[in-house]
């Protein structure tokens, strides 16, 4: 059974996995597939006009020109030893191939690297504006829900209002809060991370400046935040995730290429996928610069931030085809 019907059986008989990204995913869902079924219509034979459209369309949901050319060459060589000639059984085929291209060869580290033996240090980074604090309150919730003592440590200190918006994400979602303004991130971080140990946190989510014009700057500031998370906490941060609007489009890579630069980046939060029709973003940033996406944004309430499945954004995607 191939992933398109596989996707098929397994959300008809359970589509509670899969709804929220059925929702989330409308806006691409409804631009890039009905754009496969009118090039479905119009080309009852493959040939390289075909291809050319579908080029095209494949580049307008954000996929990414890189993306896109590995894309098509699968599909090329697929159309031909499998002898596929009608454009039905090719969408198939891109099913298949958006997901291979995706999970490639890589052991997908998706999951969050839990620390057994104290807090887990999650450290947040992205350029301002993003959604970078609210997706920290986010997680701070959902890490709530699951019964962890959480706290929030606000390392954005020079920037207006940035340890308050943080402060009242805290109360709303139920965690710890660490900040002072205008003070040494390094220092409040150290301090923060004192009072977690104490606290026996389990969670602890750390906000960072973020001025990617600087990058020297900021690269040495990440560098002494890092040196003193280490020092408290053995092997930590656990994950550094990257937080990109997913509306940026291809500005999202040139940031998470620029952020990986400075830092060890172990994971991707793709925030207001549900307000943007170029949802491909997710292969882009995958192939491209080789980092999972771990949650997505699927709307602006406290509990639409969602782990990040493979399976089920494909089915969001394709969820009309089926």
């Amino acid at each position: 059974m191939g992933l398109f019907d596989k996707l098929k059986s397994t959300f008809k008989k359970d589509k509670n996995g899969a709804q929220e990204y059925e929702v989330g995913l409308t806006k691409t869902r409804e631009e890039f597939v009905s754009k496969l079924n009118i090039l479905g219509i119009k080309y009852t034979k493959i040939n390289d006009d075909y291809f050319d459209e579908l080029e095209n369309i494949l580049i307008s949901a954000d996929i990414g020109v890189g993306t896109v050319c590995k894309l098509l060459d699968r599909l090329r060589s697929r159309v031909k030893e499998e002898h596929i000639t009608n454009s039905k059984e090719l969408n198939e085929v891109i099913v298949d191939e958006m997901f291979m291209i995706y999970v490639g060869n890589d052991q997908l580290s998706d999951k969050i690297n839990i620390n057994p033996d104290g807090p887990t240090v999650i450290l947040v980074v992205g350029v301002n504006g993003v959604g970078k604090t609210t997706t920290i309150g986010k997680l701070a919730k959902k890490y709530v829900n699951e019964g962890k003592k959480v706290m929030l440590i606000a390392g954005d200190t020079f920037r207006a209002g940035a340890v308050e918006q943080l402060k009242i994400w805290a109360d709303r979602s139920g965690a710890e809060f660490y900040g002072k303004d205008n003070s040494d991130p390094a220092g409040v971080i150290f301090d923060g991370l004192t009072l977690a140990k104490e606290k026996k946190t389990d969670i602890v989510l750390i906000d960072t400046a973020g001025r990617l014009q600087n990058k020297t700057g900021l690269m040495a500031e990440l560098e002494k935040i890092n040196r003193v998370i280490a020092k408290h906490v053995d092997n930590a941060p656990q994950e550094t995730l990257l937080v990109i609007d997913a509306a940026t489009g291809q500005n999202g890579i040139s940031q998470a290429e620029s952020f990986k630069e400075i830092t060890n980046i172990t994971g991707i939060v793709l925030t207001k996928l549900d307000g943007t029709a170029k949802g491909g973003i997710v292969l882009a940033i995958k192939d491209s610069v080789g980092l999972p996406v771990k949650f997505i944004g699927l709307g602006e309430g406290i509990d639409d931030l969602k782990p990040f499945d493979i399976e089920s954004y494909i089915y969001g995607l394709f969820k009309d085809m089926m």
